[in-house]
């Protein structure tokens, strides 16, 4: 197919912003004497990552295979690019009032982040396994260099650290699985891997390799058992730059997996993995979960059990089964950017939060105290949030196509997590503040980003249907 710039216009702009970045970043500062004044990156940027949006919103409809059939736009690709775009948006809003960040590192911190977006965007249109895995790498990178970036405590440093060093035995571990598929299917392209048979009786080499492959993507999504790293790095970075590592790079794993379960039936050796390695990981998530004292590291022990949440819809086997995993991705992010939003907006010092430091929350800012609840109330799966709306849908997809096993593990994780999930909204509403508690930011743009990201939650929870239906169609282009 003819190559048409129009087709790649996110991914342009998004390279356009990063190559600002760096430019800003080369520039004089007001630290370094004799330099001429530039503006902060964090007065302009967010204008332009808001306008990225739009950007995305323009090209919805775009279509095509380029790049020698490696990098397809379809509707799948464009769902998940705007997802990004807008996850982007607001993670440069959280981290631009970042407390713990100098301010001569800021333009390097931005572009950091602006290029892992990059990465995840080529990756949503890869459709050829070492296109896939150049788009990850490219994505982790950059997480790599902000994680550390952490004034003055340690723990950042120890974080980078062990991402790194688990991001390279996945890395590893990825590069030996593609072997196995190219040597046993003689292809790499995800197309025609899909006109190959995946039993373990037919093509033993392939199911093997297929499954170490999709560990680069496991990592990524903290699913057990590539979960090790998550807690400790959600809590040694800082509340900002955890936000983003919580969010975004779920979203390049899992329009990946989509991709490839688009290749798997019910009943076959792989599908049934994904699902064992799906209840335990929600299973082991949760019931860690409910010891944490530290905001952050109780939400990073949720995100391995929302990793396997997901897994009930890849496996359904159907379009509804692939769109239901999509939208919850979608929604795993809106509500945990909102968590975020709030924890960065009461931890004004950056630190990190414990469970008594919401303690009086709801006295001392009732609007952030209400964001909070409706994200917990979200992440739970109580109506009439993105949540439960996104539960719904992986039940309803997944039920009698063979693993209703798995929907029913689903349903009573998500009781186990009501407990500490909802110690969030009991800290913030029913104890009284003790010595000291941190002082929340009750400014206007504090107050008005927590209203707008619990609006998108409770709107796309009363009416999913649009969206829901829109990924719809975009798994059933996915099956043959």
């Amino acid at each position: 197919m003819e190559f048409n710039p129009i087709q790649i216009v996110p991914e342009l702009y998004q390279l356009l912003l990063i190559v600002a970045l760096f430019f800003q970043s080369l520039g004089a500062g007001p630290d370094r004497p004799g330099g001429a004044e530039t503006p902060p990156a964090e007065r302009w940027l967010p204008y332009f990552a808001g306008f990225g949006i739009f950007v995305n919103i323009v090209s919805w409809n775009a279509q095509g295979l380029i790049f020698g059939d490696v990098y397809k736009i379809d509707a799948l690709s464009q769902f998940f690019k705007l997802a990004i775009a807008a996850g982007f948006y607001v993670a440069v809003l959280n981290a631009a009032r970042q407390p713990s960040l100098a301010e001569r590192k800021r333009p390097d911190y931005f572009m950091f982040l602006a290029l892992s977006a990059w990465g995840l965007m080529l990756l949503s249109s890869a459709v050829e396994l070492i296109t896939i895995y150049i788009a990850l790498e490219l994505s982790s990178y950059s997480l790599y260099a902000v994680i550390a970036l952490r004034d003055n405590d340690k723990r950042a440093a120890e974080a980078a650290i062990k991402y790194i060093l688990f991001g390279a035995v996945a890395t590893a571990i990825a590069l030996f699985g593609f072997s196995y598929i190219l040597a046993s299917q003689n292809t790499s392209y995800i197309a025609q891997l899909a006109q190959r048979p995946w039993s373990f009786q037919a093509q033993p080499m392939a199911v093997v390799g297929l499954s170490l492959f999709m560990g680069g993507m496991f990592y990524k999504l903290a699913l057990f058992p590539f979960h090790f790293w998550c807690p400790d790095v959600y809590q040694g970075a800082s509340n900002e730059t955890a936000g983003f590592v919580a969010t975004l790079p779920k979203l390049g794993a899992v329009v990946v997996l989509v991709r490839l379960a688009a290749l798997l039936k019910p009943g076959l050796e792989i599908t049934t993995l994904l699902a064992v390695l799906g209840a335990i990981s929600m299973t082991f998530g949760n019931l860690c979960a409910l010891a944490q004292k530290d905001v952050k590291r109780l939400l990073g022990f949720s995100s391995v059990a929302h990793a396997g949440y997901l897994m009930v819809g890849l496996v359904a086997g159907t379009a509804m089964g692939l769109a239901a995993a999509a939208f919850y991705a979608l929604a795993y992010v809106a509500m945990n950017l909102l968590c975020f939003w709030v924890i960065s907006r009461v931890a004004t010092d950056g630190r990190n939060l414990q469970l008594d430091d919401l303690n009086g929350l709801y006295r001392r800012a009732p609007a952030l105290a209400f964001a909070l609840a409706v994200g917990a109330f979200a992440l739970v799966g109580l109506p009439p949030t993105i949540g439960f709306a996104g539960k719904l849908f992986l039940a309803t997809a997944a039920w009698n196509h063979g693993y209703n096993w798995l929907v029913i593990t689903l349903g009573v994780n998500s009781a186990i997590a009501i407990f500490y999930y909802l110690s969030l909204v009991r800290h913030a509403y029913t104890h009284e503040a003790g010595e000291n508690p941190p002082v929340p930011d009750n400014s206007p743009f504090s107050l008005c980003g927590a209203g707008l990201l619990a609006a998108v939650v409770l709107l796309f929870g009363i009416m999913p249907s649009g969206l829901f239906d829109y990924a719809v169609r975009a798994g059933q282009q996915l099956l043959p």
